[in-house]
């Protein structure tokens, strides 16, 4: 059975361990790797997984290789790795944002199987969405695997060019902030007409988690007919949609995303 080192003992290599052990994957074929002893035995209390303060020690042992190290350490680590012995045999996954897959491969000093993913933090809760990208070494069982791994934490969309990856970004890895915003401004009027801190945050956290909901299992129906549906004509939910769309919400919307893409792009090339 396939092993998996995961490289980083961040919320995002803790969220995937979690969903492999949530589908019966093995804790004796997973292991972690990460400096500090605090994070990593945490996990290995937690899950019953193999730790360890070596790269090396966890690549040697796996098949599959997680980097989830910050951006500016991708390089570091990937050239540490690039010393295994039986590299040859390796598939590495990267969730470190902005890195290409050329940069590391480049840095491992090999055209080795990179797949690179664009998680974002609901992949927590087992809710995230992921953008994927494989390289052309990459084989079909590697494939299959890779999307096993991501699938326990959410859904998934496998991407036709890599530069589609810096749109994940604008769009769901940077979306949940662009939420939480707008709960936050409706959550504060809610505060401003007299309803408590605790009285507020239910009414408006039940409010998103049923929309969303609602756009979940009504699948064959346009978001847009979702909004027609609960705003009568003339109505109080007519007039505060009136104002959203005066104030220029949606065009908001395209510049907070532009803004969001031209940043990715920025890091991208920063990191290059």
């Amino acid at each position: 059975m396939t092993k998996f080192a995961f490289i980083g003992a961040g919320n995002m290599n803790s969220s995937i361990i979690a969903g492999l052990i949530k589908q019966d994957w093995p804790a004796e074929n997973i292991i972690v790797a990460n400096p500090s002893p605090e994070k990593r035995l945490k996990l290995a209390q937690l899950y019953g997984i193999k730790e360890t303060a070596s790269n090396l020690e966890a690549a040697e042992f796996a098949d599959f290789i997680v980097l989830g190290v910050k951006p500016h350490l991708i390089d570091e680590v990937c050239v540490e790795l690039a010393t295994i012995a039986n590299i040859n045999e390796k598939c590495f996954l990267s969730i470190a944002a902005g890195c290409t897959i050329e940069q590391i491969q480049t840095t491992l000093a090999g055209k080795y199987p990179v797949i690179r993913t664009m998680p974002n933090t609901p992949s927590q809760l087992g809710l995230g969405m992921t953008g994927m990208f494989a390289s052309t070494e990459v084989s079909e069982q590697q494939l299959a695997l890779a999307e096993k791994m991501m699938c326990a934490v959410g859904e998934i969309l496998w991407l036709k060019d890599e530069q589609q990856i810096n749109f994940i970004t604008s769009i769901s890895g940077s979306g949940p902030a662009y939420f939480f915003l707008f709960m936050e401004a409706l959550e504060q009027q809610a505060k401003n007409l007299g309803f408590s801190s605790q009285a507020s945050r239910i009414l408006v956290q039940q409010t998103a988690l049923g929309a969303a909901s609602m756009v979940v299992e009504n699948s064959t129906l346009e978001i847009s007919q979702l909004r027609t549906n609960v705003t009568s004509k003339g109505g109080t939910t007519q007039a505060a949609l009136n104002k959203l769309t005066e104030g220029g919400l949606p065009q908001l919307v395209t510049e907070a995303v532009d803004a969001a893409l031209q940043r990715a792009l920025e890091i991208a090339q920063n990191n290059g």
